[in-house]
C-alpha cells in the first residue's frame, strides 16, 4: 500500500519556526548592516590617520550613504526577523535605491560619489537576488504584501 500526502502544497524547510530563506537572508543582511554601519561610522567619526586604509580620499557623502544604509538594513532586517510587512517593505525600497544608485555609478552618470565601481557591481548583484527571493509567492505571503 502506498501512502500520499493529501496537500500538494509544497513545504519550505524551516529553522525555528522560519522559513530557512529567511534566516539566510536575514543572516547575510544583518552581516552587510554591521560592515557598512561600522564602516560609515569609521569613515565620519574617526580621525584621518585610522581611516587610511579604508581611503582617506571619499567624500563625506559617501561616508553619510554607508552609515545610512548599513543602519537602515539594520532595521529593516529586524522587521524580516520578525514577519512584517514593514521589513519586507524597506529591504525592497533599499535594494532598489542600490540597484539605481550603483547603476548610475557603473555607467558613470551623476550619483552618490565615492562607490567603488567593483562594490557597485557586486551590490547590484546581491541586491537582485534579494529582491528576487523576497518576490516569490511564498514569501510575499508570509509577510502579507500583496502584487
Amino acid at each position: 500500500m502506498r501512502c500520499t500526502r493529501i496537500s500538494s502544497a509544497h513545504v519550505f524547510p524551516t529553522y525555528k519556526g522560519r522559513i530557512l530563506g529567511i534566516v539566510v537572508l536575514a543572516v547575510a543582511q544583518f552581516t552587510i548592516g554591521v560592515m557598512h554601519g561600522f564602516s560609515g561610522f569609521l569613515l565620519l567619526f574617526a580621525s584621518p590617520s585610522t581611516t587610511f586604509i579604508l581611503s582617506a580620499q571619499l567624500p563625506e557623502i559617501y561616508s553619510i550613504y554607508t552609515l545610512a544604509f548599513g543602519l537602515l538594513t539594520l532595521i529593516f532586517t529586524y522587521g524580516i526577523w520578525l514577519g512584517r510587512s514593514w521589513g519586507w517593505n524597506g529591504t525592497v525600497a533599499v535594494s532598489i535605491f542600490v540597484i539605481v544608485a550603483d547603476a548610475l555609478t557603473l555607467l558613470n552618470l551623476l550619483s552618490i560619489p565615492g562607490i567603488p565601481k567593483l562594490a557597485a557591481a557586486t551590490e547590484i548583484v546581491y541586491s537582485l537576488m534579494v529582491l528576487l527571493y523576497l518576490s516569490q509567492t511564498h514569501v510575499r505571503a508570509k509577510y502579507k504584501v500583496s502584487k
